[in-house]
């Protein structure tokens, strides 16, 4: 048992420091950056909805859930979503944006990030409870994943007004959210509790709410011909990677 704590942790580790790749942009000039950053916004976007309609769907089909059960779930995702940024536009309605007072979009952003962590940790461990091997490909499978969306994340914070130390910071913080994932999916069991039966669909409702609500909109705002072009291929792009990770899993 203290074998499967100990390569559970020291995968969710590994897993975690994927957070810390925006390091490659720290060298880039903050006005050359800001040229890529809603480009990395979009790619985001498209990671997202790839996540759910390509990894995420087919997971929740798997499960014993009825459809309709699996629908209402989704939907509570939504809503849910919904209300907590209701709630953050309440705290943010007088106060201009501000270096002390960030987007509401990007805390939408770092509230889904917090669930996908979690899920990741659940995941992990669960896999390692099945077996060493599965445990392993589970975990190389997560890396990859999180490499395109850890890249869109840290696009996403700089875009609404963090600094890139602080970014970076602020990501690796909400990477930990797997280790509780991971340690709660350990003590209690995740073959006991089936959580994971909740937590996919209601994944799927929050990540297309962030994506549709908050990251789409942000993209309108950009008019221009040849820019909205490439938006809309970094979009693809990051549903393309999506695609191209299940020859991973």
């Amino acid at each position: 048992m203290l074998n499967i704590w100990f390569y559970v942790l020291f995968s969710i580790f590994i897993v975690s420091l994927i957070s810390l790749i925006g390091i490659i942009f720290i060298s880039i000039k903050p006005k050359k950056l800001e040229k890529f950053l809603i480009y990395m916004v979009s790619f985001s976007a498209g990671a997202l909805f790839g996540d759910v309609f390509v990894h995420i769907f087919p997971e929740i089909f798997k499960t014993n859930l009825g459809n309709l059960k699996i629908s209402m779930i989704i939907l509570f995702g939504v809503l849910f979503s919904f209300v907590m940024e209701k709630f953050i536009h309440w705290q943010h309605c007088h106060m201009p944006i501000t270096k002390e007072h960030k987007h509401p979009f990007v805390l939408m952003n770092l509230y889904g990030d917090g669930i996908h962590n979690f899920i990741d940790g659940l995941i992990i461990a669960g896999s390692y409870m099945v077996s060493f091997p599965i445990g392993i490909a589970t975990t190389l499978a997560v890396i990859l994943h999180e490499i395109p969306q850890e890249i869109g994340d840290f696009g996403i914070l700089i875009h609404g007004g963090f600094k890139k130390k602080q970014a970076l910071f602020i990501n690796f913080l909400i990477s930990l959210t797997a280790f509780a994932g991971g340690i709660i999916a350990l003590i209690i069991g995740i073959k006991i509790l089936n959580i994971q039966n909740f937590l996919l669909p209601f994944a799927a409702g929050t990540f297309i709410y962030i994506a549709g609500s908050d990251l789409i909109p942000e993209l309108h705002k950009e008019t221009n011909i040849s820019r909205s072009a490439i938006q809309l291929l970094t979009f693809i792009l990051g549903v393309g990677i999506m695609f191209l990770l299940l020859l991973f899993g």
